[in-house]
């Protein structure tokens, strides 16, 4: 599926080219529930939020998730499925496949460290001025409370 054809899913990237590998299962599990299981695979462009520059990034992305009708009670699911709740309308699988890539996007981009050409990192302390007024530090006080035993 070109990358293309997912609006949304452009928006925090840095283009729009690419291919995502879907591939989706249709199955009932052991109690006879309905299962779509869902595998993505992605390279995607984002910019770095270290360095501000391309970083290419793998997303892969692996999902089940219990088909069920809207309002049915979800309670009884066994742990690791994602509920998936459809009603008279049909499943838009594009809107599926946007759904899921997007939660599995990066929160902050970023090269590996050691990939990285982050700018310096070094802060030099500007020199005070003439005309500054050194000011004395309200908490010194209590820095030599805390020194005190007696208190």
């Amino acid at each position: 599926m070109p990358l293309s054809g997912l609006e949304r899913l452009c928006d925090p990237l840095a283009d729009d080219t690419g291919v995502v590998r879907v591939k989706l299962l249709f199955d009932r599990d052991e109690r006879r529930a309905m299962v779509i299981h869902s595998a993505l695979d992605v390279e995607v462009k984002m910019v770095c939020q270290r360095c501000l520059e391309l970083v290419t990034l793998p997303i892969h992305s692996e999902t089940v998730y219990a088909v069920v009708k809207e309002g049915a009670d979800t309670q009884s699911l066994p742990k690791g499925y994602d509920v998936l709740e459809v009603g008279e309308d049909p499943l838009d699988l594009m809107t599926l496949v946007e759904d899921e890539l997007l939660l599995a996007l990066p929160i902050v981009p970023a090269h590996d460290p050691e990939d990285c050409q982050q700018p310096g990192t070094v802060h030099d302390e500007p020199e005070p001025s003439e005309d500054e007024v050194t000011r004395s530090n309200p908490f010194s006080v209590l820095a030599q409370l805390k020194r005190d035993p007696n208190v």
